[in-house]
């Protein structure tokens, strides 16, 4: 699976506080050990970001869920299905934000 690079901001995190990013990749690791597969992963981490209203986290799950072959439909999908629980209002942000990450051909 095809890796985006993180932003700038996260690498410069990473290199001051190397045992933090040494204890967040423990924490991935052990929420990625199941049964759920790679791009169901990717979805229920951006529902996760969405659910929470986490600008910089949906941003993220977008860049990871597009690395995991998830298409901006699936994710569309996932504010769809958030709409009731999140709102009107945010789920139009929260669209806004995963069409930033997408890219303007989506737009």
């Amino acid at each position: 699976m095809k890796q985006s690079k993180p932003p700038a901001a996260h690498q410069q995190f990473v290199r001051r506080f190397p045992k933090l990013a040494q204890a967040w990749e423990l924490v991935n690791e052990e929420g990625a050990a199941g049964p759920l597969d790679a791009r169901t992963q990717r979805l229920a981490k951006l529902a996760i970001a969405v659910g929470a209203m986490r600008e910089g986290a949906v941003h993220s799950a977008v860049r990871k869920a597009r690395d995991a072959s998830v298409s901006i439909g699936e994710m569309e999908q996932v504010v769809a299905l958030a709409a009731s629980t999140i709102g009107f209002p945010s789920s139009v942000a929260v669209w806004s934000w995963i069409r930033e990450e997408a890219g303007p051909k989506v737009l």
